[in-house]
């Protein structure tokens, strides 16, 4: 059974099964940094993710349309972002309150829609035909870099895209630099001329869309039908991400691929029959998110303004 370690085989199942595991981290964690960047703690990831999981399917199912289903699904999440930044900011509701009623609030709603469609318990789910693995022509053949990078879903290279051009964004554009700004010192954006609610309204309206794409992943991608619960704590994991990246989309990378890496190393000794108690497995990769994290919060150097509604004096 070791010598099943030494395959190539092996190997180019566990990294091509890295990039698909990470693919909604990734989407996840660069929607909640943009959050945090401007200020907004997004607590409610989770229950975003868990509503793009039911909206994207529900229309896959009912309208056989993948791609209007992702994008179903991304509405559904902005919606709950302009839920969270009204509460949060405009209110001035405390975001850990608001951000975990908003996750409540998505898994009650996700549980009912499901419930509407299997109505008995423990009956059989419908399922769609999910989004397929596209070889690109020449660079697939290649071997073992073939089979890892250019044979995936096409939302795989739509997420590794996604982090030159969140990265372009923050450090490259002026839009960029009002986010850092707004979640640095909102009073001083304020006085040069910046919408300070405005933008912390498109930061989380935009960590919304991407959680539900994230989402969307699990139901339409990584498997063919929505389950209660399906997300398995991925929205929790994407904040831990942030702090671990630093905020950074590059450093998120890493981390997304260092968590998607652990995932797939996990399931596959499971699917290799490895005598390892299952639970175990399946715990490990949170057990590492949990002590790199520890390690690493300490010292990182949160947004200053973050978790502070701001108010501006007349």
């Amino acid at each position: 059974m070791i010598e099943t370690l030494l395959t190539t085989s092996f190997w180019i199942t566990v990294l091509a099964m890295t990039l698909r595991m990470a693919t909604p981290l990734i989407f996840g964690s660069i929607g909640e940094a943009l959050a945090e960047r401007s200020g907004i703690l997004n607590l409610g990831i989770e229950g975003m993710m868990l509503m793009g999981a039911s909206i994207g399917f529900l229309m896959a199912y009912k309208t056989g349309n993948l791609w209007l289903a992702v994008l179903a699904a991304g509405l559904i999440g902005a919606l709950m972002g302009l839920l969270m930044a009204f509460l949060s900011e405009t209110i001035g509701a405390p975001q850990h309150v608001t951000g975990i009623g908003i996750t409540i609030l998505g898994s009650g709603l996700s549980f009912y829609l499901y419930r509407i469609n299997v109505p008995t318990p423990g009956g059989v789910p419908p399922t769609i035909s999910p989004f397929k693995e596209i070889k690109i022509p020449f660079l697939s053949d290649v071997p073992f870099i073939g089979q890892v990078l250019f044979s995936q879903h096409l939302l795989v290279y739509l997420a590794l895209i996604l982090i030159p051009i969140s990265a372009f964004i923050l450090y490259k554009t002026h839009i960029g630099l009002m986010i850092r700004a707004v979640g640095e010192n909102p009073r001083a954006a304020d006085v040069t001329g910046i919408n300070v609610a405005l933008i912390r309204y498109i930061c989380t309206c935009s960590a919304g869309f991407l959680a539900g794409i994230a989402g969307s992943w699990l139901s339409l991608a990584q498997s063919n039908m929505f389950l209660p619960g399906m997300t398995m704590g991925r929205g929790w994991v994407c904040i831990a991400l942030v702090v671990f990246g630093h905020w950074d989309p590059i450093r998120i990378l890493g981390a997304a691929l260092l968590f998607g890496f652990i995932d797939a190393f996990q399931l596959s000794l499971q699917a290799a029959g490895f005598k390892i108690p299952y639970h175990l497995l399946l715990a490990t990769p949170y057990v590492m998110t949990i002590i790199v994290l520890a390690l690493v919060a300490r010292k990182a150097e949160y947004p200053a303004a973050m978790l502070k509604p701001y108010r501006r004096e007349e």
